[in-house]
């Protein structure tokens, strides 16, 4: 490990010896990630991207990427852009990037099924803000917004997102 890794335990999310409370998706924890079964997959998962909105906040990095109004990330299995960061119009199904509410203002990108996604195997893996404590994502880690934010200032890209069975409870 290093210390930009980030590990899910059953305490919460460590990362550079402190340790954040988070959720993680309704259907716990899983070896065998399904698109839908709102579990958050166990495994090692590098951060492949900052995501922030710059209509409402700073960027947390140099590396942070704005989300723009037409940014979707697909999660139709059926399309070759299945876990894929797509534009607006897209016919399949999607996750609007820029969302009313504040949940995806900022969103570390996992590698999870990417850059060749099995489809079916799930989406959408992302570190975002949570909507309150202990509500669960739909897979995703989330976490309080002044936490991701203090995360995301000094996370360095290629960071990992280490997910290991017992993890959460």
């Amino acid at each position: 490990m290093t210390p930009d890794d980030m590990v899910l335990t059953p305490l919460g999310l460590r990362f550079r010896g402190r340790v954040y409370p988070c959720t993680i998706g309704r259907g716990g924890l899983t070896e065998h990630k399904r698109e839908g079964d709102g579990a958050t997959p166990m495994g090692c998962h590098r951060i492949i991207a900052m995501l922030y909105r710059p209509d409402r906040m700073e960027p947390p990095a140099q590396w942070a990427r704005p989300i723009l109004p037409r940014d979707l990330w697909s999660d139709d299995p059926a399309l070759r852009d299945y876990n894929q960061p797509v534009r607006a119009p897209y016919p399949g199904s999607h996750e609007a990037m820029r969302r009313a509410d504040p949940l995806y203002d900022l969103v570390l990108v996992t590698d999870w099924n990417w850059p060749d996604a099995t489809p079916g195997r799930g989406s959408c893996i992302f570190v975002h803000q949570w909507r309150r404590p202990g509500y669960p994502t739909a897979g995703c880690v989330a976490l309080r917004r002044d936490h991701l934010y203090r995360i995301a200032r000094v996370l360095t890209p290629g960071a990992r997102l280490i997910v290991r069975p017992g993890a959460f409870r």
